[in-house]
């Protein structure tokens, strides 16, 4: 059984800076693509990172150039590390990864996922 747990959540002012955390149990992240979203209140869920299973990474427009994936030497554990953060970036982000390795899904066919952590940036 996949679990993905978040932190590192929390409230920052405009302009700060928060890493998010997502730990994996029942397997590692190694040959498996994990994937950050986020959902705002009344938006629906996007994608705003993506570190794909060949080590090559994605990012949505919004962030690109403040936000950066990694994983820890471990591949146990995704890193989201959160830059320059703007009021809208307030969101629920949530880590998710793929079903079966060596494969990019859609973004609406991640397998498993985490509870989410809340992330708000005030102005």
């Amino acid at each position: 059984q996949v679990q993905l747990v978040e932190s590192g959540g929390g409230l920052v002012q405009d302009g700060g800076s928060l890493r998010l955390s997502c730990t994996a149990s029942g397997r590692s992240f190694s040959r498996y693509t994990v994937a950050w979203f986020r959902q705002a209140p009344g938006k629906e869920r996007e994608i705003v990172a993506r570190l794909n299973w060949d080590d090559s990474t994605y990012y949505t427009d919004s962030v690109k150039g403040r936000f950066t994936i990694s994983r820890d030497n471990a591949e146990i554990t995704v890193y989201l590390q959160m830059n320059s953060l703007k009021p809208e970036d307030t969101a629920v982000y949530y880590c998710a990864t793929a079903g079966r390795p060596w494969w990019i899904p859609q973004d609406d066919n991640y397998l498993h996922w985490g509870q989410g952590t809340q992330v708000t940036v005030s102005s």
